[in-house]
């Protein structure tokens, strides 16, 4: 067995049945007797195979609650995947700014794959490798960047702005956080200058 492990990033959708369908995926495309770090920025796909998968087997594939596990199919077979393997499961916070470069790739490669609708999978040699923050992009940095943003397309009569009610990703695949200013890119949310850039 090697003794360091290959760390992997799944890219994932928001969804339990994406992020337990790339788990299962990367299961299947690994070597057994690799030993794994998977870490993922999903807490529902973690417990599922790290604290309740036992406690469903036990219960007749039944939740605490008495109801049928939900993808109980794909869920078994994630079982059966790690039967006798060394796999440990480390949660990152997703979309931070000084978070896990790791994550950022697999969230890059996961929107660049629903963008234009191809698959993410690759070699490190060939994903992505997502936009660097800019040092000003500190909280302070935000919020006074974003200040004037908004005075300037205020005064101009530009696109409205508003401030961000929860945390989520630009178009251009960075985070903002929640209160951030935000505006209309595309067909999503994002920065003001990124809407600026479409322009």
């Amino acid at each position: 067995m090697s003794s360091r492990p290959c760390h992997a990033c799944i890219p994932i959708s928001r969804r339990p049945l994406g992020e337990l369908t790339a788990l299962e995926q990367l299961l299947e495309a690994t070597d057994p007797v690799v030993a794994l770090e998977v870490r993922l920025d999903s807490i529902y796909t973690r417990d599922a195979v790290t604290k309740w998968l036992a406690g469903w087997k036990r219960n007749g594939w039944k939740t605490a609650a008495g109801k049928p596990v939900a993808n109980r199919e794909l869920i078994q077979r994630i079982d059966s995947l790690l039967e006798g393997r060394d796999v440990t499961f480390v949660y990152v916070p997703a979309h931070q700014v000084d978070g896990d470069p790791l994550n950022a790739i697999a969230d890059k490669a996961a929107s660049d794959a629903a963008r234009i609708q191809q698959a993410a999978g690759g070699t490190a040699a060939d994903l992505p490798v997502p936009d660097p923050v800019p040092a000003s992009s500190s909280r302070a940095g935000r919020s006074s960047a974003s200040s004037a943003a908004k005075a300037k397309r205020s005064s101009s009569g530009g696109p409205r702005t508003l401030s961000a009610r929860y945390p989520g990703t630009c178009p251009c695949a960075r985070p903002y956080a929640k209160g951030d200013t935000i505006t209309k890119v595309g067909k999503s949310w994002g920065h003001p200058g990124c809407a600026d850039a479409q322009d």
